[in-house]
């Protein structure tokens, strides 16, 4: 698998190249985002890791100018932690977005996670059962009912849609969704959840949202 590092931070650049190497990866590497822009459309990657902040040309023109072209896999690796910073870039057309500092072994499992998916490019419009939920309009309806939600509550149920099927713990969720780590006092994640199943679930007979006692939450059809 080919990879590409499109990062200004000559050390991370550095690391991140040795380190994915090690993995078995081909890594290029570019120093800014004019390069990086570059060899992004003109090579042949299975993979993209990208910076937000960079010389020349930031990363959302990166993304951006890339999928007017290929659907190449586009994770963000970036200090920019805000939460609209993080959808913004989701919604740009990245596929998964990571928060410096981070641990390199979450980075290879986000990056091996990635790339099983395909090169495929998520949907602006995501569906479960009849649930519709619009990404680009930040839109939600359930049998053809629109649903008014929060911002945080938006995020929260995206976060779900786009790993439906997969358990996320609550300290996953809080770090995505709140950019917090979460503190086993702090009910923030399940006060969320309650207030979203109210909207999303409660009137009606199938139920999406799902606990599973002691891991965290799962957005599928199904019962539990």
């Amino acid at each position: 698998m080919k990879l590409l590092i499109v990062e200004d931070d000559a050390k991370t650049r550095s690391y991140l190249k040795q380190g994915l190497s090690e993995q078995g990866f081909v890594v290029d590497t570019a120093a800014n985002g004019v390069d990086g822009n570059h060899l992004a459309l003109t090579g042949d990657y299975d993979l993209i890791v990208l910076d937000v902040m960079m010389p020349g040309m930031d990363g959302w023109s990166v993304v951006t100018a890339l999928r007017r072209n290929k659907e190449t896999p586009v994770l963000f690796l970036t200090a920019r932690d805000k939460v609209e910073e993080r959808v913004r870039g989701l919604e740009l057309g990245a596929d998964d977005y990571l928060i410096k500092p981070f641990a390199f072994s979450e980075l290879v499992a986000r990056i091996r996670t990635l790339l099983k998916r395909g090169k495929t490019r998520e949907p602006d419009v995501l569906h479960l059962a009849d649930l519709e939920v619009d990404l680009l309009r930040r839109k939600v309806a359930r049998s053809g009912q629109r649903i008014d939600l929060t911002a945080k509550e938006f995020a929260l149920l995206s976060l779900l849609m786009r790993r439906q099927g997969e358990v996320l713990s609550r300290t996953m969720i809080a770090a995505q969704v709140w950019d917090m780590n979460f503190d086993s006092d702090t009910n923030v994640v399940e006060v969320a959840v309650r207030r979203l199943r109210a909207k999303i679930d409660d009137a009606f007979e199938a139920k999406l949202i799902h606990t599973i006692r002691g891991m965290g939450y799962v957005m599928e059809v199904g019962e539990f």
